[in-house]
């Protein structure tokens, strides 16, 4: 491709509104230009790094024995009302009219489209096990868009959809989908983990997220020193700590502290250290007017979603009224404690050992030194409460917990039958009988891919694309192309020779200075470069430089294509 019949469109700066590296570069490169919040067009460079994307889940997905189809992007609301999920969805579920004021949606994934297919379609186990998929555009009407196409309204994505006459089967399909998911973020070249993860609004009994790691992750990923154990921070167990707790050395003892409604503010006012502290989370119960007191650590972080799973917790988990809290405690949140409650209570498992805490006494502006479980309140029940952090011991036994950033490129799911009873799709077995499917389903955010990889993959010149993901595997710059005959006669062979031999080339032919096709050419990322200019021709060379070196180095005009060629086919 000649840059002359491509688009190229660069900036110098990237837009205010533009916070993490792959906005930024994004943007700069002319990959995407911004419609509308969360909304984007992928401009023709930007489009070819998509397509590549595309083709590597594609590959990988038909090895698997996925199948493809096309499903539509507008959904009809009565397969989500069947579902259940039409309201719970929420806000983020984009619905509209039609002419005939009938309800559709703008699908944000497609369980139920798919599952209505497959119970029209098959009736029979002979028919099982049956693996979907397709690559589409999908809206997700997100209250703050942000971070460019990383967390867009508008994104295209992979989802997979297996069907089957019993569990068993749906675990071999979804461990071929866990294998095909790591050769494809391998062959793209990315630095990823596959982490246990919690199943979230899809639903269904277990699953795994593939990280991509990066410092601007929004996730956080715990993974073991001394195994392969690796799981998001919300889903890592904490153990229970072994031994015997002490003997208390302090009596209960209850101190003004006036206006302390936080830890961090109890702490400073008693000068006492932050481990010493017990916090209190009061949560609704199942019952009606029933509430739950959670106790953890002062310097440990709640985990909402261990804690809804409790026995006696509502679900989805809510936090208690004010009004309520007055009601059983007699004292507003900041002051509260288990003396005196009658209540179910939970405690973090780090608080079994521990004596003479300091705790919320039930009154305002007043706490209590010196407490202590059993001796005070009654023995709660020791439970996983809170986030795993650097240095607790790993789930499995083995070796020390650390954690990193990272960012969710894919997903996989056993939704067991949570779609398929809603829907009622049943086969027969060999037995005559009716039975429900087995569902899998398995997403990867392609457009996310992209931006992931060039957070980590930039430096300060501007991208660095991994061979798979490459716009084009070399850029051919020519200086002076329009007015020096030798280096158009050099660029257009040199051109002609890798194109020959499958290369997919750019050959930048703008009539730009030498500056700007240089700067570009490392904004844009592209893998292998090769500079011609006159100078360089009067002695025979040209300049070749990988993305990643620091220098480039001087090749003779007449076996730079195939040094090229050697390095790309080594890749």
């Amino acid at each position: 491709m000649k840059a002359s019949q491509f688009f190229i469109s660069t900036l110098k700066e990237a837009p205010a509104e533009a916070s993490l590296a792959s906005h930024q570069l994004m943007l700069r490169a002319g990959l995407i230009k911004s419609v509308a919040s969360g909304l984007y067009t992928w401009m023709p460079m930007g489009l070819r790094v998509l397509r590549k994307v595309e083709n590597v889940v594609r590959e990988e997905m038909n090895r698997a024995g996925s199948v493809e189809l096309l499903m539509p992007v507008v959904q009809p609301a009565e397969l989500w009302q069947e579902s259940g999920r039409w309201e719970f969805y929420g806000k983020e579920l984009l619905r509209l009219k039609d002419r005939k004021d009938a309800d559709f949606c703008m699908g944000p994934t497609c369980e139920e489209v798919i599952t209505d297919i497959v119970r029209k379609e098959i009736s029979s186990y002979k028919q099982l096990p049956k693996n979907f998929y397709h690559i589409q555009t999908k809206f997700r009407d997100e209250i703050r868009p942000r971070f460019g196409v990383m967390r867009a309204r508008e994104f295209v994505m992979k989802d997979a959809y297996s069907f089957h006459a019993d569990f068993e089967s749906l675990q071999a399909t979804y461990q071929d989908m866990y294998d095909a998911y790591c050769r494809i973020f391998n062959r793209l070249g990315l630095d990823f983990r596959p982490v246990a993860a919690d199943t979230g609004s899809i639903g269904g009994t277990g699953s795994h997220e593939f990280q991509v790691l990066a410092d601007s992750g929004e996730d956080v990923i715990a993974y073991s020193d001394a195994s392969d154990y690796a799981a998001n921070i919300e889903l890592a167990p904490t153990l229970p700590l072994s031994g015997e707790r002490a003997a208390a050395q302090a009596t209960l003892n209850k101190v003004h502290t006036p206006n302390v409604k936080t830890i961090a503010a109890l702490v400073g006012f008693l000068d006492i250290p932050i481990e010493q502290t017990l916090k209190s989370i009061v949560v609704e119960g199942e019952e009606e007017g029933e509430i739950v007191l959670l106790l953890l650590r002062g310097d440990h972080e709640f985990n909402d979603i261990k804690a809804e799973k409790l026995a006696g917790v509502k679900s989805p988990l809510s936090m208690a009224a004010p009004e309520a809290i007055l009601a059983q405690f007699g004292a507003n949140g900041g002051s509260l404690g288990p003396v005196g409650f009658k209540g179910k209570i939970y405690a973090d498992f780090a608080t079994e050992k521990g004596t003479d805490w300091v705790i919320g006494a039930n009154e305002d502006d007043y706490h209590y030194t010196g407490f202590n479980f059993g001796r005070d309140s009654a023995e709660p029940e020791f439970v996983d409460l809170r986030n795993v952090v650097e240095g607790d011991t790993s789930p499995d036994g083995q070796g020390r917990l650390k954690l990193a950033r990272g960012i969710e490129v894919g997903h996989v799911f056993q939704l067991r039958d949570k779609y398929s009873k809603a829907l009622n799709a049943s086969f027969l077995d060999n037995n005559g009988k009716s039975q429900i499917m087995e569902m899998g389903c398995y997403g990867i955010g392609v457009t996310r891919v992209v931006a992931a990889a060039i957070e980590q993959n930039h430096d300060d010149r501007g991208i660095i694309w991994t061979p798979a993901m490459a716009p084009f595997e070399v850029v051919i710059v020519p200086m002076n192309y329009k007015k020096s005959e030798a280096v158009r006669e050099a660029a257009d062979r040199i051109y002609a020779e890798l194109q020959a031999q499958g290369v997919d080339v750019l050959l930048d032919d703008r009539d730009e200075r030498a500056g700007v096709l240089l700067n570009d050419s490392e904004l844009l990322g592209i893998p292998h470069r090769i500079v011609i200019g006159d100078r360089g021709l009067k002695e025979g060379n040209v300049e070749y430089a990988q993305r990643r070196d620091a220098e480039s180095q001087s090749v003779a005009v007449d076996d730079v294509v195939a040094q090229v060629a050697a390095v790309l086919k080594a890749h």
